[in-house]
């Protein structure tokens, strides 16, 4: 099972995971992070500068879990945009090792296997980020995303493009195809950290944490993972059925296992 943290907000969400993160860089100055996008891990980025200050951030490495197809990277919602806006430049990271997977029109179809290259020649992600979609989707994984996934292109759900719209000027502008790290590469990181805010969550939270693991719910994958930790607030954690056994269990963890 997950470890699940209920917190009041998303700004306690987002210094508790920055402090993991921030542990996980000072001991291990090659460490390579895996950095979702959205409004949900904003929170996290914003506390992260001021616990990485000083910090010689020039050897971590960052892979980004999905890509529009055929937007422009220099366009200000391409991912690559919002990790260099949101990430690489707040934490002086070095661009050439912050990678997003081409969703570029030409090569399309080599993409995938050359960013799972990459992922291996890294030596994989030792902390992945995740938000989780209304319909449970984790990264760009729909519905119907098989377990066993890899980095490929994949069709956004009307849901999904009606979620995203609030970040172009209509949805029309809303790309139909993405790029995404499959399940089964996002289950090959070492440590998931699934966060979730507000009513509007609460259900694929309930489904992916105590609900059966299938393809229909892509965010169950996580109860497959052996280090898995879920940070939400008390919003998206309403309908949990566990959620007392989940407080009282991280009320009382041992100081050392951090998350």
């Amino acid at each position: 099972m997950a470890e699940v943290v209920i917190v009041p907000d998303a700004a306690t969400a987002g210094a508790i995971v920055a402090d993991e993160i921030a542990r996980l860089v000072h001991a291990n100055p090659d460490a390579v992070l895996g950095l979702a996008t959205g409004s949900t891990p904003v929170p996290v980025y914003e506390a992260l500068p001021a616990r990485l200050a000083g910090v010689d951030m020039s050897r971590v490495r960052g892979f980004a879990l999905d890509e529009y197809v055929g937007l422009d990277p220099s366009h200000p919602e391409s991912y690559r945009s919002v990790i260099t806006r949101e990430v690489v430049e707040p934490l002086g990271l070095d661009p050439a090792r912050v990678h997003v997977p081409d969703g570029s029109l030409e090569g399309i179809e080599h993409a995938g296997d050359s960013y799972e290259r990459a992922l291996a020649e890294a030596g994989g992600v030792d902390l992945q980020i995740l938000g989780i979609g209304t319909d449970g989707h984790i990264g760009f994984n729909e519905p119907g995303s098989s377990f066993a996934s890899l980095t490929r292109v994949k069709t956004l759900t009307t849901q999904t493009r009606e979620d995203n719209a609030r970040f172009f000027d209509s949805i029309d502008d809303v790309p139909r195809h993405c790029i995404t790290q499959g399940l089964g590469t996002i289950l090959r990181a070492r440590h998931l950290v699934l966060l979730a805010f507000g009513e509007g969550k609460a259900a694929a939270v309930a489904g992916a944490l105590e609900g059966p693991v299938t393809a229909s719910l892509p965010g169950s994958a996580i109860q497959l993972h052996p280090h898995a930790t879920v940070v939400v607030d008390e919003a998206a954690a309403s309908t949990l059925r566990f959620a007392e056994y989940y407080r009282y269990t991280f009320a009382n963890k041992p100081a050392w296992q951090g998350l």
